[in-house]
């Protein structure tokens, strides 16, 4: 197995949990609270660490103690990290609101020293880059990073994962450098116009991203899975019924990190994202986001168990 690189951002998450969020000027009680690592590019970093992949994550933290909580986690599940620590800009938060009735999410971020990454981070670690298998980012940090590291991968010939999220203005020069896109519903739509309400729709939206350049793209659609779309193949891979939803946030994060580290151990495009369905539909029946990602026996089990009953 090659190794995942990826260039995201870590903030600490600060959940609540309430039967529904206030309004301006209102106070809610709230039933639970919680404290974690999160961010995108952490959170994927996580899922493919215990997927079973060599993960190394390039970021920028603060000399604080939400650094020092990033820096023990990624420790304790081996992921290299690459990250600047800085003593001017504090490790960024989420404020994340968790719908205790559906599981259902809305969140805040607030990036912090992360979103300061420039690309220059991403070239400093360009060798890790051309030693890798698989290349990810995303768009909680700024894009001049993320289109840089999509270069460093496409002149080294790594295969590329690009995770839009959250959905912002892109230039079209960004898509041909993307081997795979991995928007969900509400990010493809702001890409591409089309409005997606069912999976045809979302066909609609990918065959947009393709004539942007996109060689791949995967539509993930919550609890109806997830479509990879390309030139010559449009097949909807259901989501897996793991149990009750206690918590979507992360859910997306966890498919595109176990995507990744099945591409990066010589998995199909297809094998890969039915490696991603299984990880988010575990994910969501537990609460946070990177401590509710699988190990990779929980993930196989669940594969297995689909295998014999189809």
């Amino acid at each position: 197995m090659k190794s995942v690189v990826i260039l995201g951002i870590y903030v600490t998450d600060l959940a609540f949990r309430a039967q529904r969020m206030p309004l301006l000027g209102e106070t809610v009680a709230g039933s639970a609270f919680k404290m974690g690592p999160g961010g995108k590019g952490s959170n994927q970093a996580v899922a493919a660490a215990r997927a079973g992949a060599d993960v190394i994550f390039c970021t920028r933290i603060g000399a604080d103690a939400f650094g020092e909580i990033a820096q023990a986690t990624w420790t304790a599940e081996g992921i290299t990290s690459r990250a600047t620590v800085m003593s001017d800009v504090a490790t960024g938060a989420a404020h994340i609101y968790v719908d205790e009735n559906t599981g259902g999410n809305a969140i805040i971020v607030a990036a912090g020293a992360a979103g300061t990454l420039a690309p220059e981070d991403v070239e400093a670690i360009e060798d890790d880059i051309a030693r890798a298998g698989v290349f990810v980012t995303q768009l909680e940090q700024p894009i001049p990073a993320a289109r840089r590291g999509l270069e460093l991968a496409r002149k080294h010939g790594v295969t590329t994962v690009f995770n839009p999220a959250p959905a912002l203005p892109l230039t079209d020069d960004i898509y041909p450098l993307c081997d795979y896109i991995t928007p969900n519903e509400t990010e493809a739509t702001a890409l591409t116009g089309v409005a997606i309400v069912n999976v045809d729709d979302a066909r609609r939206a990918a065959d947009v991203l393709l004539k942007k350049g996109a060689r791949a793209v995967i539509v993930t659609l919550g609890e109806a899975g997830a479509l990879l779309h390309t030139e010559n193949e449009s097949v909807l891979v259901p989501a897996f019924d793991c149990g009750r939803v206690v918590e979507t946030a992360g859910a997306g994060d966890g498919f595109t990190g176990g995507f990744a580290a099945a591409l990066a151990r010589g998995e199909g495009p297809l094998d890969a994202v039915r490696f991603g369905c299984a990880l988010a539909s575990l994910s969501v029946t537990r609460p946070g986001t990177a401590p509710s990602m699988p190990r990779l026996d929980e993930i196989n089990a669940v594969l297995a168990e689909r295998s014999v009953t189809q």
